[in-house]
């Protein structure tokens, strides 16, 4: 099984801003929320996190409770907002948002396209299919990897990005049979402290 860990909140997540490459770390809530994480899911074999702080400190508590260590891995960062990484998700400006929706291939001044990171999620993915038919793999990430990943077990394009939600410290699991991967749940967050399936529109700040 691959299980998709969205990290604990940050106080970035808290004031609706843009967080892409922003090392931030998590905030008292976030570090509640991981450990809640941990303590849900059973024995793993192992545990790979997206290199930036808020993903990391999640991971590490989910690895600890496995006895296992956290692997790094770069494909699994969030997507590069440019100029726009910690602004206020209401301050972007519309035409910004429609391009996004459209162009999966257009990007930010000094960020990155969907596309770009579409390609590298389904390389991390596709490199994983062998251990994850056979075992029980955390990977600890963000909003736009992991709806990529969704993406990719369902044999959808970008728009996915655009037509789910994912909650801070959920849990999302794809299996493997043969070569067919496949979505078992999606957003789980009934093991989080308070939780509630109240969707904010345009919760981007990932």
């Amino acid at each position: 099984m691959l299980i998709l860990v969205r990290h604990g909140r940050t106080a970035a997540n808290a004031a609706g801003r843009m967080q892409g490459r922003i090392d931030n770390p998590l905030d008292e809530t976030g570090i509640a929320q991981a450990e809640a994480t941990a303590a849900a899911l059973e024995q793993v074999d192992r545990v790979i996190s997206s290199p930036l702080a808020r993903a990391k400190d999640t991971a590490e508590r989910i690895a600890r409770a496995s006895g296992v260590e956290v692997e790094v891995d770069e494909r699994w960062l969030e997507l590069d907002f440019g100029i726009y990484d910690g602004r206020a998700i209401t301050d972007v400006p519309t035409d910004v948002w429609s391009r996004w929706q459209v162009d999966e291939h257009w990007r930010p001044e000094a960020g990155e396209s969907l596309a770009e990171l579409r390609q590298r999620t389904f390389e991390a993915c596709d490199e994983l299919v062998p251990a994850v038919a056979d075992g029980d793999v955390v990977v600890v990430s963000h909003v736009s990897p992991i709806k990529a990943a969704i993406a990719w077990s369902l044999g959808l394009d970008n728009e996915t990005t655009w037509r789910t939600h994912l909650d801070v410290a959920s849990i999302s699991r794809l299996a493997v049979r043969g070569d067919l991967p496949m979505l078992v749940s999606f957003n789980e967050i009934h093991h989080l402290p308070g939780a509630t399936h109240r969707l904010r529109y345009r919760e981007h700040g990932r």
